[in-house]
């Protein structure tokens, strides 16, 4: 208890210094790009650094609701590709308060900041399975450093994912069936990639469940209940639109296009940095931003068989799963924000014994992520 008490207080006490910087961000640099919105409908260096890109979507839906796709007979876009977990928390979150746009904001960073706080105490826990605890606690110091984690600090849906998928990988790994399956259905019902925790949640219930027919049933539930969250989510979109799946049509609308083959953007990434790499960073406006994202997937798609040999096939499906899609879609947009919710790469990291491994991670990590949140907080494209 003691040791969960002393995670959540340094967790608060990080998200208080990443929030100072980005305030002095704000303050020193000029914006790359003009304000797409602000909090309280004026501009504030402070608070509007929790508030960029998709946090204007969020707050759309809390405000009034998902819109068809279908306007006069025709397609365009819509907040339908948001999952609705986060907005709708900032909905009922934001109620007690008064409906106000800014108390809406105001409401998403504040369970971005609470979900973070618990899904540090809930990975050490996870962590906890199978490491000591000095291992388990270097996997959250390492989690809230990476390069872009500053995304749990804002007004997006990373941390409450994360809280709700450790959650139900904790349940399934401590045979809490029901517990697994809730959180697993309120994760799916969070952001699109929560449908890939599914073969990993079935292979960690089969090779857990106990043999007797009684707990295969229960097992076999809490993976129906964990998959319920994105059902709920596809019958509400069909209810609205008369195809269930809408919402990926919507991304496709985007000009988000998944199913091409992962391997062509890292293998062009590559190309790129191996035979002329200051012309390609210094004459592509992209390329910083692609670089950075590129790598961190490449990386991340190395440490694959490494943590699944470690860990087993349930954590190594759900990092291959989660970064196949986004790969697929031949960008690397966003590949860092999805990276950040990988877990099982990060209790790993943290498994390695060389103490001096461990703090040239974290200092690598740390000098990337004041980057990262340089870029996002001054309005460049990460997003």
């Amino acid at each position: 208890m003691r040791i969960g008490w002393r995670i959540a207080a340094w967790a608060v006490g990080f998200r208080l210094i990443s929030a100072a910087l980005a305030l002095f961000i704000n303050l020193s640099f000029p914006l790359h790009a003009p304000e797409q919105l602000t909090v309280f409908g004026a501009t504030s260096p402070f608070w509007d650094t929790f508030a960029r890109f998709d946090t204007g979507y969020f707050e759309g839906i809390a405000w009034g609701g998902y819109q068809s796709p279908i306007v006069d007979g025709e397609y365009g876009r819509s907040n339908i590709a948001y999952f609705p977990v986060y907005p709708m928390l900032m909905r009922y979150v934001g109620n007690v308060f008064g409906r106000h746009h800014a108390i809406y904001y105001l409401a998403g960073i504040g369970i971005s900041w609470a979900c973070y706080v618990l899904a540090m105490v809930a990975l050490y826990h996870l962590a906890r399975l199978d490491l000591p605890r000095r291992m388990a606690a270097r996997a959250t110091v390492l989690i809230s450093v990476f390069p872009f984690a500053f995304f749990y600090g804002v007004a997006y849906s990373e941390s409450t994912f994360l809280l709700f998928t450790v959650l139900a990988f904790y349940g399934f790994r401590t045979r809490r069936w029901l517990l697994g399956g809730v959180c697993g259905a309120v994760a799916t019902a969070t952001r699109v990639p929560g449908i890939f925790m599914l073969p990993a949640l079935a292979w960690i219930a089969w090779r857990s469940a106990a043999p007797e027919m009684r707990e295969r049933a229960k097992a076999a539930g809490g993976l129906a209940l964990a998959a319920s969250g994105f059902g709920a989510y596809c019958l509400f979109i069909y209810r609205l639109t008369g195809n269930p799946l809408e919402w990926a049509a919507t991304l496709q609308r985007w000009n988000y296009h998944v199913g091409g083959a992962p391997w062509t953007a890292p293998f062009t990434l590559l190309a790129h940095l191996a035979t002329h790499p200051y012309a390609y960073l210094a004459g592509d406006r992209m390329a910083p931003y692609d670089t950075l994202y590129g790598v961190t997937g490449i990386l991340f798609l190395v440490a694959i068989p490494f943590v699944w040999r470690r860990f087993g096939a349930g954590y190594g499906l759900f990092m291959l799963l989660n970064l196949l899609l986004p790969l697929s879609s031949g960008t690397f947009e966003g590949v860092g924000r999805y990276c950040s919710v990988l877990f099982p790469c990060f209790i790993w990291l943290a498994s390695i014994r060389s103490h001096a491994a461990f703090t040239s991670l974290v200092v690598v990590f740390a000098m990337f992520y004041t980057l990262g949140l340089a870029l996002f907080t001054t309005i460049h494209p990460l997003f």
